[in-house]
């Protein structure tokens, strides 16, 4: 899997914003096009006695909803955890592990913000833009924004809403009934209502999208394997 390699990711904080300012511009929300048949799922894992982010991708085939492939990295952790800059502490490992994979996404399902975000930047737009593919991001919490609490059913949603400017930047999103909802928002070459409804398309019976369960998954076992093992090299495929 090709990544354009846009910027270095070891900057000071206040460059980081100004690039994310920049990089926004880049930024298209719109339908996807196209037929997809794998999605893939980003999430990470940290160590941070080690100092160290263990990154995982899970790709699916949405038709079967099994998965085809999976591959981790693990780095150096480079950047301090501020709120609103994690794509400079996280996107480097987990596109490494994007890398290596051998199946080709056509969509992406990131865990964090898209455009719900100040700078309208977040770590799933922020991707997208390095692997200029579709991408949805899907968080547990807002980072930015009002929302009223969606129907108890899975499947409700409502909109997300920059209360400085108006604009609606996502959703709140039932992805299992009587379950707290998801902060869903377009990424890169998506819209909001194709990130909503594949986000709920790739939930099974959980709340969070399997893609990015998996991946969640798989960082967890990744870390665990490197701590007990001792695993050689910085990345892995299977």
């Amino acid at each position: 899997m090709q990544i354009k390699d846009l910027h270095p990711w070891d900057i000071q904080p206040h460059l980081a914003i100004e690039l994310q300012q920049r990089l926004a511009k880049q930024i298209r929300i719109k339908a996807i096009s196209g037929r997809i048949r794998f999605v893939a799922g980003l999430d990470c894992s940290f160590d941070e006695r080690r100092n160290l982010i263990f990154a995982a991708v899970a790709v699916l085939d949405i038709e079967t909803m099994k998965l085809v492939e999976q591959a981790y990295a693990v780095s150096k952790i480079q950047f301090p955890y501020i709120p609103g800059l994690l794509s400079f502490r996280e996107a480097p490992a987990m596109l490494k592990a994007c890398s290596l994979l051998e199946t080709e996404p056509q969509l992406v399902l990131v865990d964090g913000q898209g455009i719900a975000h100040p700078r309208r930047l977040g770590i799933a737009s922020h991707i997208g833009l390095c692997l200029a593919k579709p991408t949805i991001g899907c968080a547990k919490a807002i980072l930015i924004g009002n929302a009223r609490v969606p129907g108890r059913q899975k499947g409700c949603y409502t909109t997300l809403t920059d209360p400085k400017t108006g604009q609606v930047i996502g959703a709140a999103v039932r992805t299992r009934t009587d379950v707290r909802p998801v902060y869903v928002s377009p990424g890169h070459r998506c819209d909001l209502a194709d990130a909503i409804r594949w986000t709920i398309r790739c939930t099974t019976c959980y709340r969070i999208p399997e893609p990015i369960r998996l991946a969640h998954q798989g960082s967890g076992r990744f870390k665990a394997s490197w701590a007990q093992k001792g695993l050689a090299g910085p990345i892995y495929r299977c």
